[in-house]
């Protein structure tokens, strides 16, 4: 078996398209995990996967890179608290927010606290997701170690989260603020009319075809005016192609009509 038929057998066994993720890194990954798990093929492993639930969840949460930090990047988290929130709340009285890539829930929560700070957490819904059940349970439980929360202000973590050993537990007030859902991106409907949707460090790993696919998606998430935010090294080239005009390189505001 080579890496395309086991790409396929993937597909039929947990609906997942490797093919849409950038061939090159993600074999390398599979590769990898498979020499570790201590097999030479793809039959193999394969067949390891199909019989034992705990390498078939180890393999999901491997492929889909749940990386995540609270505040990860402070300068975008700058721009969103002095800029793009105080824009789409002068226009709304309430705002739809989407963390879409949320793993272990670092980026929601940091919302939250964000939005509190701001005094506008009763003015906002947000909604979380990733296509990793393990990491939405994670984030659910919502326990962080201390390197974690290392960007998360000193004010903010004594308001938001209780210490318990060496661990930070996020307090249920925060944990409420979020609802958390799978969604598979390039599988799933996507909810539609929020204000701003987040999804960074995300399209790095995707195929053009694949991010073709899903800006498309986006823009029909958005509401009219919405903001589509990136990672701070992602780009989209040619916005407009997409319905989208650029305001800085990562991040874009949906043109009304735009995407035909």
């Amino acid at each position: 078996m080579n890496y395309d038929e086991f790409t396929v057998e993937i597909k039929k066994l947990c609906d997942i398209d490797l093919s849409n993720y950038k061939e090159k890194q993600m074999k390398r990954r599979i590769d990898s995990l498979i020499k570790r798990n201590g097999h030479e093929s793809y039959d193999s492993y394969l067949t390891q996967l199909k019989k034992s639930e705990q390498h078939l969840k180890e393999f999901l949460g491997y492929i889909t890179i749940n990386v995540s930090e609270f505040f990860r990047n402070p300068a975008q988290w700058q721009i969103l608290e002095q800029e793009i929130i105080p824009e789409l709340i002068s226009r709304k009285n309430t705002l739809k927010i989407w963390s879409s890539a949320c793993s272990t829930g670092e980026e929601p929560y940091s919302l939250v606290m964000l939005l509190d700070k701001m005094g506008l957490i009763s003015r906002a819904s947000i909604i979380a997701s990733d296509i990793d059940e393990e990491a939405l349970e994670q984030a659910r439980i919502g326990i962080y170690t201390s390197k974690g929360i290392a960007n998360v202000p000193e004010e903010m973590v004594k308001a938001n989260f209780i210490k318990e050993n060496d661990n930070y537990v996020i307090k249920d007030k925060v944990k409420k603020a979020v609802d958390f859902k799978i969604i598979n991106l390039l599988e799933d409907p996507f909810p539609s009319n929020y204000d701003l949707v987040l999804c960074r460090n995300v399209m790095i790993y995707f195929t053009e075809k694949a991010k073709e696919k899903l800006y498309k998606k986006f823009y029909n998430a958005l509401s009219d005016n919405g903001i589509f935010f990136v990672g701070s090294t992602e780009q989209i080239m040619m916005p407009q192609k997409y319905g989208f005009i650029s305001r800085k390189h990562f991040f874009y505001q949906k043109i009304v009509g735009g995407n035909k």
